[in-house]
C-alpha cells in the first residue's frame, strides 16, 4: 500500500466533503414527493407508525414487494428530522455520500494508488446518476450501498486470508507436505462475515442483490483457491472445498439471519400483510415455524408480482440502453416563475449519468476484458464481473417483456467507475508495478508511454466528466433554468424527454 496514509485520508476527506456539500445543497428541493418518493416516504412514516406497511385508504396493512430495510433507513431520516423533504432525503443523502468514501479508499487498495482512489472518489461524487438517487427517498442507492460494501469486505478477506498464508510460509509451513498435519490455521474469516452481513442488508433492500450473492460466493472460493496457488499448495481446489466450504456456508447464513431481521416489524405485530395466513386458511400455525411459512407466503406473492410485471411505463427502458444512456428516468418537470431570465423557468430532476462518464464506461469495459486475458489480473475480472451482475440479469427478464428502468444498474455503477480508474491507472502504470502484479504476469510499461503522460490524460478525463457535471448540474438537483438552456442540455432529443 502506499505510505501516504494521513496524506490520503485528508484528501478522501475533501473529496467527501465535495459529495456531502453537492448531496446536501436544495435538499428540501423540489417541494412535495417525487416520482416513487409517493411510496417510499409514505412506507416509511407507516412503518414508524405500525411496524409494517400501512394502505391508509383503508387503515390496513398494505401488500408491497420490497423488502422493508430502505424504508426503515428512510423512515430513521424522518424520526429525525420529520416529515419533509429533508426528512424523507436525507438518508439517501448520507447512503450517498458513504458510497464515494468507500469506493475512494477501495480503489486505493485495489490499485495501490491514493490518486486512482481519489479519482475514482471523484468520479462518483461528479455522477449525476449517482447525484439523484442520493438526493431521493428511493431504495437503489441503498443497495448500491451495500454491495459496494460487501465488495469491499471482501476484497479486505482476501487481502487478510493471503497475509495470514503469508506469515504461516513465513513461520515454517511446508506446502509440499501431504495430509492435514501441520497445515495452519488461518482464523475466523471476520471480514468475509462482514461482507455478509452487508449481502444480507442489500438483499433486505431489493432482491436483485441476489446475483451478487451468486458472483461473491464465487470470488470467495477462486480467491481462496488463488491464494492456495500462491502459498505452493498442490491440492489447491481440494483444500479450498474441504477448509471453505463451510465459512461460505456461514457466510449464507449470516445473510440470511440479517434479512430475515429486516422483517421484525412483520413478525413482532399481528396486523402484517398475511401475518396470519395458515391460520385464515384454517391450518395450524406453530410458533417460528408458522411465522416463517407465512413469511414465505407472502414472497410468494411478491415474486410473482415482479415476474408479471410488464405494464408499459412512459419511462422503462432495456439493458442495452443503460450505458447508451437511451432513457433516462425524470423525476421531476415543472415549469415556475424564478431568476433565470425569463418570464417561466424550467424545473427539472432527470435520472442521467453524467454523460461523458456514462459513455465512458463502454470502451472501459471493453479494456478491462482485454487486460484482463492479457495481464491476468484478479482485479479486472472482479471489477468486471462486478459490473456485468448489475446488468446481464436483466436481459434475460427483458426477454419476458419484463417493466425496467435505468436505476435497476444501481449497483453497477460502483464497478464502472472502478472500471474507468483502472483503465486510467494502465495509462500511468501504476497498477502494474511490484508486489501488485500477478504471478507470471509480464511487466508492461505506462500504456501512454510514459507515467507523466498517462497522469495528464487521467486528470484530462476527471476533468472534463467534472465540467460535464457541472453543465449538467441544474437538471440533477432542479435548479430553474430557461426553457433554452433547459432544450439543450436534451442531447438525445425526445429520448431524454
Amino acid at each position: 500500500m502506499p505510505q501516504d496514509g494521513l496524506r490520503s485520508w485528508l484528501a478522501t476527506g475533501v473529496i467527501v466533503a465535495i459529495a456531502a456539500v453537492v448531496r446536501l445543497v436544495g435538499l428540501d428541493h423540489p417541494k412535495g414527493q417525487i416520482f416513487d418518493e409517493v411510496y417510499y416516504a409514505v412506507d416509511a412514516r407507516n412503518l414508524l407508525r405500525h411496524g409494517v406497511e400501512w394502505d391508509d385508504k383503508v387503515d390496513r396493512a398494505a401488500f408491497v414487494v420490497h423488502p422493508p430495510l430502505g424504508k426503515w433507513l428512510i423512515g430513521l431520516g424522518q424520526e429525525i428530522l420529520g416529515y419533509n423533504e429533508v426528512g424523507w432525503r436525507i438518508s439517501a443523502v448520507i447512503a450517498g455520500t458513504l458510497a464515494v468514501l468507500l469506493v475512494t479508499r477501495l480503489a486505493r487498495r485495489l490499485f495501490r494508488s491514493t490518486v486512482l482512489g481519489c479519482a475514482a472518489g471523484l468520479l462518483m461524487a461528479f455522477d449525476g446518476f449517482q447525484l439523484v438517487l442520493s438526493r431521493a427517498a428511493l431504495l437503489d442507492i441503498f443497495l448500491l450501498l451495500f454491495v459496494l460494501a460487501a465488495f469491499t469486505c471482501l476484497v479486505l478477506d482476501r487481502d487478510q486470508r493471503r497475509l495470514r498464508w503469508l506469515r504461516a510460509l513465513e513461520g515454517g509451513f511446508d506446502p509440499a507436505a501431504s495430509g492435514w498435519a501441520g497445515r495452519p490455521s488461518l482464523g475466523v474469516p471476520w471480514w468475509r462475515l462482514a461482507a455478509g452481513a452487508m449481502t444480507g442488508c442489500a438483499m433486505a433492500v431489493k432482491w436483485s442483490a441476489l446475483w451478487y450473492i451468486l458472483l461473491f460466493v464465487a470470488l470467495i472460493f477462486l480467491w481462496e483457491v488463488g491464494a492456495r496457488k500462491s502459498a505452493g499448495l498442490a491440492r489447491r481446489w481440494r483444500d479450498t472445498m474441504l477448509r471453505e466450504t463451510s465459512w461460505v456456508a456461514l457466510f449464507g447464513l449470516v445473510i440470511v439471519a440479517v434479512y430475515l431481521a429486516s422483517w421484525t416489524g412483520w413478525f413482532a405485530t399481528d396486523h402484517g400483510w398475511d401475518r396470519h395466513w395458515l391460520a385464515s386458511q384454517g391450518r395450524t400455525e406453530l410458533p417460528v415455524f408458522g411465522a416463517l411459512t407465512n413469511l414465505l407466503h407472502y414472497h410468494e406473492a411478491a415474486l410473482h408480482f415482479h415476474t408479471a410485471l410488464d405494464k408499459d411505463h412512459p419511462y422503462q427502458s432495456w439493458p442495452w440502453q443503460w450505458l447508451l444512456l437511451g432513457r433516462p428516468v425524470v423525476f421531476a418537470y415543472y415549469n415556475s416563475t424564478g431568476p433565470c431570465d425569463a418570464p417561466t423557468c424550467s424545473v427539472e430532476v432527470l435520472l442521467l449519468g453524467t454523460p461523458l462518464l456514462w459513455w465512458s464506461f463502454i470502451p472501459a469495459l471493453g479494456a478491462l476484458a482485454w487486460f484482463c486475458i492479457v495481464r491476468r489480473d484478479w482485479r479486472a475480472s472482479a471489477i468486471g464481473l462486478g459490473a456485468l451482475t448489475g446488468f446481464v440479469p436483466w436481459f434475460a427478464y427483458a426477454l419476458d417483456g419484463r417493466t425496467m428502468f435505468y436505476f435497476y444498474a444501481a449497483p453497477a455503477e460502483p464497478f464502472l467507475i472502478l472500471a474507468v480508474v483502472y483503465v486510467l491507472g494502465v495509462f500511468i502504470g501504476s497498477p502494474f508495478r511490484g508486489k501488485c502484479m500477478a504471478r507470471g504476469s509480464v511487466p508492461m510499461p505506462p500504456l501512454a508511454g510514459s507515467a507523466a503522460v498517462g497522469l495528464i490524460l487521467a486528470a484530462g478525463h476527471v476533468l472534463l466528466v467534472s465540467a460535464n457535471f457541472a453543465y449538467f448540474y441544474p437538471v440533477y438537483v432542479g435548479d430553474p433554468i430557461t426553457y433554452a438552456e433547459w432544450q439543450a442540455r436534451m442531447w438525445l432529443g425526445s429520448r431524454w424527454i
